[in-house]
């Protein structure tokens, strides 16, 4: 069985550092990536970021996760760091009840099972609509982009090449994603629209995935505790 939670980052500052060293290794292990722009480690300290986590059913072992970050006056989202320097826009368009959707990993040990593909992207747009946010920025690899198309974010044109950067390295290509229409998902694709819905209609359950190795169970709790301490 493996579990799948969301929780503020401050509630939960030991699965934090467990996210931050797996993501940290698989970027430096598959993309020769020791640091990035983005990637600081300050939003573990923030009550304005909901982390999104993958374990095994004891908790003790991570396959990975994503990050909710929300605009709060103090903290920059990682898009604003990363792009700044090419395009300014970004730091006008990013306002009030804006997120990011950011630092989306699996460990090798989930690898080929649909969780980064797939879930991660899903409960991630499912857990949308518990906060204070009406816009959501995704900063995608190519090989990420169909997973932001899948839940209905478009490309936004408005910034750098018609939406596009070369981040974080001159031979990567970043493009920049945006969703405006958290409550209804109309440009999401059809079926994955409907399991985002009952995702968030049954934030809690256990439902058995069929992933391209095959089928696992996996408990899902995306009911988020604590939102009063969001600091947004």
């Amino acid at each position: 069985m493996i579990k799948i939670r969301a929780f503020v980052a401050v509630d939960d500052p030991v699965a934090c550092d467990k996210f931050i060293e797996g993501h940290s290794r698989l970027l430096e292990i598959h993309f020769g990536l020791a640091k990035i722009t983005s990637a600081s480690t300050e939003w573990k300290k923030s009550a304005s970021t909901i982390v999104l986590i993958v374990e095994d059913e004891t908790g003790e072992k991570i396959y990975g996760g994503a990050r909710i970050q929300i605009v709060d006056g103090v903290h920059p989202l990682p898009i604003e760091t990363a792009i700044a320097k090419y395009d300014r826009k970004i730091l006008e368009f990013v306002e009030s009840g804006t997120c990011e959707v950011c630092g989306m990993w699996n460990s090798i040990e989930v690898a080929g099972m649909g969780i980064g593909s797939n879930i991660l992207t899903r409960i991630s747009a499912a857990a949308l609509t518990q906060l204070p946010v009406d816009k959501v920025y995704v900063l995608c690899a190519p090989i990420t982009m169909r997973m932001g198309r899948r839940i209905g974010a478009i490309i936004d044109t408005e910034l750098g090449n018609n939406g596009t950067f070369n981040y974080p390295k001159d031979d990567f290509l970043a493009t920049a994603l945006v969703l405006k229409d958290i409550n209804t998902l109309v440009h999401a694709d059809p079926a994955e629209r409907e399991r985002i819905f009952d995702l968030r209609e049954n934030p809690v359950q256990v439902r058995t995935e069929n992933g391209p190795k095959g089928k696992f169970d996996v408990s899902y709790n995306l009911k988020i505790a604590n939102l009063h301490r969001l600091n947004v």
